[in-house]
């Protein structure tokens, strides 16, 4: 049981992090700070310096973690840990998934934060902009992919899967500010808040593991 303690510890620190993160984010979101420069200057760069084929790449690899492609994920993957009767499991997964979506739309009403102004750009995205729905949607979604993997899968796959999601979820987030209709602080609170909800949800799946198997 002496994990019990490592997985608090960590589940803690990244939580923590995630949340220290994102209010230093959202409390440097006035005009004329230096973010604030920064993000509209790195928002003209990166559409003024990409090829036409690759702003095409990235406005494919965008849908990645859209609502419709993570709600399939969501549901098939619940399927499948149910199918492996995963009750536990599939329980988490659904409350990752959902409670992000939730958390994100929550938090964007707080801020209130406008999106990018990109008339001639390529996507065109409604709502709020911070925190980066998408990019939180990936790191839960794809996060928790690899968390079961590292749960259900020989140890063989570890490695690859961690970094399969690790890179999914920063193309994701680059693609926000490529295509701007986000501005990279969006994107980076948008890790940070996806995060910290991984980290609780993943936490507390752990937690549960173990109180079942002193339990057994």
């Amino acid at each position: 049981m002496r994990s019990i303690p490592r997985s608090l510890a960590v589940g803690s620190a990244v939580l923590l992090g995630g949340v220290l993160v994102f209010v230093l984010l959202a409390s440097a979101l006035t005009p004329g700070s230096p973010m604030i420069r920064f993000d509209q200057v790195l928002s003209d760069a990166s559409r003024a310096n990409l090829a036409p084929w690759a702003l095409q790449l990235f406005a494919a690899l965008t849908h990645l973690a859209d609502t419709a492609t993570l709600t399939v994920l969501c549901t098939v993957g619940t399927l499948v840990l149910l199918a492996r009767h995963q009750r536990g499991l599939a329980l988490t997964w659904v409350l990752a998934i959902a409670g992000n979506g939730v958390l994100n739309q929550r938090l964007k009403t707080l801020i209130g934060r406008v999106r990018p102004l990109d008339r001639e750009g390529d996507l065109l995205a409604q709502g709020l902009s911070f925190p980066s729905g998408h990019s939180s949607g990936a790191v839960v979604a794809y996060g928790m992919l690899a968390y079961l993997a590292l749960r259900l899968l020989p140890k063989a796959w570890h490695l690859p899967v961690l970094v399969a999601a690790l890179a999914l979820a920063l193309t994701v987030g680059i693609s926000r500010v490529v295509l701007r209709v986000h501005f990279a602080s969006d994107v980076a609170a948008g890790f940070a808040s996806g995060s910290a909800w991984l980290a609780l949800c993943v936490t507390g799946a752990e937690l549960m593991r173990r109180w079942r198997d002193k339990r057994s």
